[in-house]
């Protein structure tokens, strides 16, 4: 996985984590959409 990526779904997970927000939340937070943040939390994205 490209470190940038990596790296990004380390920050979306503890936004979520800290603020107890919404992948809608989150999307709108990083600008990225909310089938990012979800593939940036889960297993697909460390494949």
């Amino acid at each position: 996985m490209k470190e940038y990526i990596e790296e990004r779904a380390i920050e979306i997970a503890n936004y979520i984590i800290e603020e107890k927000a919404t992948v809608r939340q989150t999307a709108k937070k990083f600008g990225v959409s909310k089938s990012t943040v979800h593939i940036d939390v889960t297993k697909e994205a460390f494949l």
